[in-house]
């Protein structure tokens, strides 16, 4: 049985009114764990109801890019948790790195990650969430190494939450999956985008699988299907779950009931009827093995200060300590226990023969258990220290050491119907009991009671009680559920030895809801007056099968059978007192060979306080119409009646067995002889055998022996490919030191991309081959009405600004050429871009996808507009700036300097120093080309606000005359324009 108490029995107790209250759906992962969250979630709507929560293993050290990279496979918004962020529905919550996350009612809290220790972060979510959501909670188990998630998935099913897990075979890394698969209580394995249509399932309670399963032959009605589950539990696995609590029996079924979306209990019985795997599922559903070690450590603690303590300081070095365990699930309190002695023999230096019997009904937690293997979830519960000295590393798990599992015995036992264990220094029964009934409660204190030593402990759970013993024990700590015993008890030995067999000779009781037939109403009155008349006047007696195992005791047998050290067993021999052991032997040997009864000779039984009664033993053959022969062995006294009889018919009497009188009394000489003579017969057919036995191990013995030689070949072997192993370890050392630095340089790559990115402004995206945006730059958002958890959605989902509807055309016409394309277009903001869309591939062979990009023209077109207007002015005009360095010129002044003499603008064109120019022609006596340099000069210095100079500039042809005008440029980076204008037309009069 579980070794905890039902977390969802307390939820409604505790539970919070601010608490979320929808599903919460808890995702662990590691390594591989990525490829199947995307997988995962595509697989689920963006309003499905439920808040997702992602625990992955990250490292402390990189910033996480989960985020991001979840983002292109939901429509659901991904947010990394901050400390108490409240849980929202259809949105995913990611773990930071370096932190554990925990559920605590509306919020979701972080606490620092131990830098050193192991940390299983799966777990330690898993676990809050069982106990804040109960029902409500999901787990999912995805790829990753190790077993972090197992015990917190546990303690969900305990709580009636929904269990899946990936796939192994889906998955990069199975060791996560199989480890919580192997727990028996995954509710479904599927691949990853499976998953979340069997989670909407669930959530919504929408039919799985359509169930068809024929009708079972008895007709059932709704009021006996609960019956029937229990009769179909008991038979098939032993265990009267009649005796367990119902509420807690109801809310595990409905929970299965809900797992495999059966509409009521009479249909959720038809399935069980044909599907043994669910009805092995329900029982391990009942029987959940929830434990853990040194659980509640502080009553550990009080019980090695005051238990423990004193047993090892009473225990004489030649007395054994005997310790037992009952439902002790998967071990670990067991394991526990024997920690804490083996410590407390340590302190007082003292080893004495130490047993501690270890528990439970379940058989694969037995087995479980006694291979004393265990996931390193373990390194949470124990010490270091304790780690270090108990238990071996083995890869991904922990193994308890031999001097610590040699003195463990684990065993199958039902506490309620097997006989107990006797003379017990300590016996621990914690968080079993409350599963009971307060009737099956009592029952199995009274026998944890009789298995107890004189001065023996008793250790229960935090939530039970001794009920009705309080006067039997005295309370070594009330707090922590420790009592010593006062007054030792006798059980009552047939109530102990008939409840093992009752299942196998008087049945389960009758299932309501079956239809029978014949039955007498006054049928208890007769079993009542049958078993007064038994009681009244027939001897006590034991029933035996052929192998003189007992099946049932009538009457008192307390002075007649004793139960011994050791392991219970229902044979006679050993149940017998020895004085009595031969004589019952040869009797039932005779009885069953002859098929008749037979009557010892008078024999004398001692008793206690040095009484001794007399009396006979008689066996019988019971020759059933079907079955085996079954035989009767009864305890006569000198008092008891010698001859049975029975009414006939016509009221007259006629006897039931033969008289004493007519029996056969066993002569034990001849008896013994005859027995003597069969035993040298089968001593003489065991020498011959023996001898066969002995020449077929020669034999054996020298296959072994070149056995032997060929292991030590193979040992070489190994030896060799160890050391080749080594050396392909260094070589994944060297090639893992390659891979960090290629990361290293792509991350600086990387860095150096949005760097560039920024600097050059420019409004840039990345899309692939299916147009997805998978990168942008912020000037795109200028563009396009985008942000960063856009990513991997559809470029033609956003609204841009572009007056540019060959856009996706040209897209896609980009990526299936791999051509080139560029074209000037507007925008709706009034600015004017160059549009460029480029080609490009990840890898060669793959997919393609571009990038486009949007560089704003806008400057470059006033400059244009600015030039065509000073081309339309038939003036020579030219820009200069603060420098006095041309910076633009029209077509009038580059026509002029192309008339005379100057084609090339050498003296003229652009990038010239127009001060230069006239300073030089000023030396060569041109007197007006320095009162122009002067007066441009004043003009670039501020000195005064325009200046203007007629000059002539005379042509072989004619006389000409211009005027310079030379005006300030008011802008940030000053300068002036310089315009030259022919008013020869105007002055030509004047100077003649």
């Amino acid at each position: 049985m579980s070794n905890v108490p039902n977390v969802a029995e307390s939820m409604e107790a505790s539970a919070s009114p601010n608490r979320f209250k929808g599903y919460v759906v808890a995702i662990g992962a590691s390594a591989g764990g990525l490829d199947a969250l995307e997988r995962f979630f595509q697989g689920l709507p963006a309003n499905s109801g439920a808040a997702y929560v992602v625990i992955q293993h990250l490292s402390p050290d990189h910033k996480s890019m989960m985020a991001n990279l979840l983002s292109r496979h939901t429509a659901m918004p991904v947010v990394t948790v901050e400390h108490d962020m409240k849980i929202e529905a259809d949105r995913v919550h990611l773990i930071p790195p370096a932190s554990m996350m925990s559920a605590s009612g509306n919020a979701l809290r972080l606490s620092p990650k131990n830098p050193r220790g192991l940390t299983l972060p799966v777990d330690h979510f898993f676990s809050s969430l069982a106990k804040e959501f109960g029902n409500r909670g999901i787990g999912v188990i995805l790829s990753g190494t190790g077993s972090d998630g197992t015990r917190g998935s546990v303690a969900i099913n305990d709580a009636g939450g929904f269990l899946l897990a990936q796939d192994p075979e889906s998955s990069k890394f199975d060791g996560m999956p199989r480890s919580v698969i192997a727990t028996g209580l995954v509710d479904a394995i599927l691949p990853p985008e499976e998953l979340g249509p069997r989670l909407l399932e669930h959530i919504h309670q929408l039919p799985h699988v359509k169930i068809r399963v024929p009708v079972l032959a008895a007709e059932i009605d709704q009021d006996g299907a609960h019956e029937e589950v229990m009769h179909l539990l008991q038979h098939s696995g032993g265990i009267n779950f009649r005796e367990y609590k119902p509420a807690t029996v109801m809310r595990r079924m409905e929970r299965r009931m809900q797992v495999r979306q059966t509409p009521d209990l009479l249909n959720y019985v038809r399935l069980l009827g044909t599907d043994r795997g669910e009805l092995a599922t329900l029982r391990r559903e009942l029987l959940i093995p929830v434990t853990s070690f040194f659980r509640d450590p502080e009553a550990f603690e009080i019980l090695a200060d005051t238990a423990v303590k004193t047993i090892v300081a009473e225990r004489a070095d030649n007395q054994p300590l005997r310790v037992w365990a009952a439902g002790v699930a998967t071990g670990e309190e067991a394991y526990s226990l024997a920690i804490l002695f083996a410590e407390a023999f340590d302190r007082a230096r003292r080893w004495p023969n130490f047993k501690l019997f270890a528990t439970d009904v379940e058989p694969q937690n037995v087995e479980t258990g006694g291979a004393g293997v265990f996931s390193e979830a373990i390194t949470a519960e124990i010490s270091p220290e304790r780690l270090e000295k108990f238990f071996l590393r083995r890869g991904n798990h922990f193994v308890v050491k031999t001097e610590i599992r040699q003195s463990i015995i684990f065993a199958r036992h039902n506490l309620l119907e097997d006989p107990p264990f006797t003379r017990m220094d300590l016996v621990s029964c914690r968080n079993l009991l409350i599963y009971f009934r307060s009737e099956a409660q009592e029952r199995a204190l009274r026998r944890l009671q009789y298995a107890m030593a004189p001065g023996g402990f008793l250790f229960l759970g935090p939530s039970e009680t001794l009920a009705n013993l309080q006067t039997d024990f005295t309370a070594v700590s009330s707090k922590h559920k420790i009592y010593r015993i006062l007054r030792h008890v006798a059980l009552p030995l047939d109530t102990a030895i008939a409840s093992l067999s009752r299942s196998s000779v008087t049945g389960a009781r009758p299932r309501p809801g079956i239809r029978t037939h014949g039955v007498s109403s006054d049928a208890a009155a007769i079993d009542a007056a049958q078993n007064l008349l038994l009681r009244s006047y027939a001897p006590t007696s034991l029933l035996l099968n052929q192998r003189h195992d007992l099946l049932h005791v009538f009457g008192d047998v307390t002075h007649y059978l004793r139960i011994g050290e050791g392991a219970a067993t229902l044979d006679l021999a050993k149940l017998l007192p020895s004085s009595l052991v031969a004589i019952a032997k040869a009797l039932l040997y005779k009885a069953a060979r002859d098929r008749s009864p037979l009557r010892s000779d008078l024999l004398g039984l001692s008793l206690d306080e040095g009484r001794t009664e007399r009396l006979h033993l008689v066996a019988r053959p019971i020759d059933p119409p079907h079955g085996e022969l079954n035989l009767l062995l009864s305890f006569e006294t000198e008092t008891a009646p010698s001859v049975a009889v029975e009414i006939d018919a016509a009221g007259g009497r006629r006897s039931a067995t033969p008289s004493l009188t007519e029996m056969e009394t066993l002569s034990l000489d001849r008896e013994t002889a005859q027995r003597l003579e069969t035993l040298e017969r089968e001593l003489a057919a065991t020498r011959e055998s023996l001898q066969a036995t002995i020449e077929e191990l020669e034999t054996a013995n020298e296959e072994l022996q070149a056995t032997n030689e060929e292991l030590m070949a193979s040992n070489e072997e190994l030896q060799s490919s160890n050391e080749e192993l080594q050396s392909v370890n260094e070589e994944l050392y060297t090639v893992n030191a390659e891979n960090q630095e290629k990361i290293e340089i792509l991350n600086r790559l990387n860095a150096d991309l949005d760097g560039m990115a920024k600097a050059a402004s420019i409004a840039t995206v990345f899309v692939d081959s299916q147009l997805r945006l998978t990168r942008f730059t912020p000037e795109a958002t200028a563009l396009f009405k985008i942000r960063d958890g856009d990513l991997g959605r559809p470029i033609d989902d956003f609204a841009n600004l572009l007056q540019y509807p060959e856009f996706l055309p040209e897209l896609h016409r980009t990526i299936a050429s791999g051509e080139m394309l560029q074209r000037e277009i507007d925008a709706a903001n009034g600015r004017h871009y160059l549009a460029r869309v480029h080609p490009y591939a990840v890898r060669a062979g793959e997919a393609r996808g571009a990038v486009a990009t949007f560089v704003d023209i806008t400057t470059l077109r006033d400059v244009e507009r600015l030039q065509a207007v000073l081309d339309s002015l038939p003036e020579h005009v030219a820009v200069l700036d603060s420098k006095g360095v041309i910076t633009m010129v029209n077509r009038a002044w580059r026509a002029f300097a192309e008339d005379n003499g100057n084609p090339t603008l050498q003296y003229s064109g652009l990038g010239t120093n127009y001060l230069e120019v006239c300073d030089m022609r000023q030396i060569v006596d041109e007197p007006t080309a320095g009162n122009a340099m002067n007066g441009i000069r004043q003009v670039l210095e501020g000195k005064t606000t325009a200046f203007s100079l007629e000059y002539p500039c005379h042509s072989p042809d004619e006389q000409r005359w211009y005027i310079m005008h030379v005006a300030p440029i008011d802008h940030p980076g000053g300068g002036v324009i310089v315009s030259h204008i022919n008013i020869s037309k105007w002055s030509t009069g004047n100077h003649d």
